[in-house]
C-alpha cells in the first residue's frame, strides 16, 4: 500500500503553530510533529487536569501561551513574536451535547474563534498554509445513509454542526480574501469520530466506557444503532500533514475529507469490539437509551485526499477501537507511562506509512 509522505513541512523556515495544542488531538499533532523533527508553538486554554496534556506533563514542552482564541490582539501578538509558517486551527468547543447547554459560547469559538485567527494569521508574512479543522458533521444530513464528499451542501440541525457549517463559512470568506488580496493558503479538514488513547471528553463513547470502569458507574448508551466514521487519532492527523504539505507545494487547496475506507461501524459494533479487547470494560454498562440530538448515519467518503494527498488510512476501524482499548489498559492496568503508549503508536503507525 503506498501512502503520501510529508517533504515540503520539513522545509519550513518556521515552526508550526497548533491552536488548540491542550486538547486530545492537539496533544498528539504534537507528539507526532515532533517525531517528525519538525518545531512546534501552541496557542491553547490552559489543559483540564485530566487530559492527555497533563497526564504527559506537557507544560513548558514547547513554547507555548494559555489564551483565548477569540482575543484577536492576544493571537496577533503570539503569531507576531513566534512568527510560524504553518497554522493547524484545532482550538473549538468540540462536543454535540455540550452545545446544547452553552449555544452561544460554542457559536463565539468555533465561528468568531477561527475568524479572529484567520485575520491574524493573514496579516503575518511568515504564515504559507493554515488548516482549519472542522468536522464530518458539517454535511447537510437527512439520515439516508449515503456517503458525504466535499461538494455535498453542508448544514447543521444542532448547535455544534451549526456552528461548524459558520467556521466553514469563515473559511470560505478568507479563501476569497486570500486570493483577492494575497495571503496564506487555508484549507478546510474534515475527518470522522476521532479516537484514540488519552482521550478523556465527556460524551465521547470511548472516554464514557473507560470512565465508567474507572468509577464503576452504570453508563447509558446513546443511539446504539448510528453509525460514525471511527478512525484512530493518527489516520486523520497524518491526512492534514499531508493536505498541509500539498498546500505549500501548490499553494491551492480547499477541503478534505479523512475518513475510513470501510463502511461506518455502529455504536453497538464499537461496544462489542471493546468488550473483546478489555472484558472488564463492559461491567458497568447500563442499559441502552436513544436521544434524538444526533445523526444516525454518517459517512465519508475520502476518494479525494486518497488521490490528490496519496492518503490512506493505516488502521482500519477495528484496530482504531483496538489500539484505543489497549492504550487504557496498559494505562490504567499494567500502569504503563502514557508517554510510552503514545510513542509506541506514532512508532508503529510511522513504521506502516514507510511500508
Amino acid at each position: 500500500m503506498n501512502f503520501g509522505l510529508i517533504s515540503e513541512l520539513k522545509k519550513i523556515p518556521g515552526p508550526v503553530m497548533i491552536t488548540g495544542h491542550t486538547g486530545f488531538k492537539g496533544t498528539w499533532m504534537t507528539l507526532f510533529l515532533e517525531s517528525h523533527g519538525i518545531p512546534v508553538v501552541g496557542f491553547s486554554l490552559p489543559p483540564n487536569e485530566l487530559s492527555l496534556y497533563s497526564r504527559l506533563n506537557r507544560k513548558g514542552e514547547v513554547f507555548e501561551k494559555f489564551g483565548d482564541i477569540r482575543l484577536e490582539d492576544s493571537v496577533d501578538k503570539f503569531i507576531s513574536d513566534t512568527k510560524p509558517s504553518v497554522i493547524i486551527h484545532m482550538a473549538a468547543q468540540p462536543l454535540v451535547l455540550e452545545s446544547y447547554k452553552d449555544p452561544i459560547g460554542t457559536f463565539s469559538t468555533n465561528v468568531m474563534g477561527t475568524a479572529n485567527l484567520l485575520n491574524s494569521a493573514s496579516k503575518s508574512n511568515s504564515v504559507m498554509v493554515i488548516g482549519v479543522v472542522t468536522t464530518d458533521k458539517v454535511y447537510q444530513n437527512i439520515n439516508q445513509g449515503k456517503q458525504f464528499i466535499e461538494s455535498d451542501p453542508l448544514g447543521g440541525k444542532d448547535p455544534y454542526s451549526a456552528s461548524k457549517v459558520g467556521t466553514e463559512a469563515v473559511i470560505s470568506a478568507w479563501q476569497q480574501i486570500a486570493e483577492t488580496n494575497g495571503g496564506p493558503t487555508i484549507i478546510s479538514l474534515r475527518a470522522g469520530n476521532v479516537i484514540g488513547g488519552g482521550d478523556w471528553g465527556e460524551n465521547r463513547l470511548i472516554p464514557d466506557l473507560v470512565r465508567g470502569f474507572v468509577t464503576s458507574t452504570p453508563l447509558e448508551i446513546r443511539n446504539p444503532q448510528s453509525t460514525r466514521p471511527w478512525q484512530h487519532v493518527l489516520d486523520p492527523l497524518n491526512g492534514y500533514l499531508l493536505a498541509l504539505d500539498y498546500g505549500l507545494k501548490h499553494r491551492k487547496a480547499t477541503a478534505f475529507n479523512f475518513g475510513p475506507i470501510e463502511p461506518s461501524l455502529t455504536v453497538k459494533e464499537v461496544i462489542d469490539i471493546a468488550r473483546q479487547e478489555w472484558p472488564m470494560l463492559l461491567q458497568p454498562v447500563a442499559g441502552v437509551t436513544n436521544k434524538n440530538q444526533e445523526s444516525n448515519y454518517l459517512d465519508l467518503n475520502s476518494n479525494f485526499a486518497q488521490e490528490i494527498l496519496g492518503w490512506n488510512p493505516v488502521w482500519p476501524q477495528i484496530e482504531a477501537v483496538q489500539k484505543s482499548i489497549t492504550w487504557w489498559r496498559g494505562y490504567l492496568v499494567s500502569k504503563t507511562s502514557p508517554q510510552q503508549l503514545c510513542i509506541g503508536d506514532i512508532q508503529e503507525f510511522t513504521r506502516a506509512l514507510t511500508l
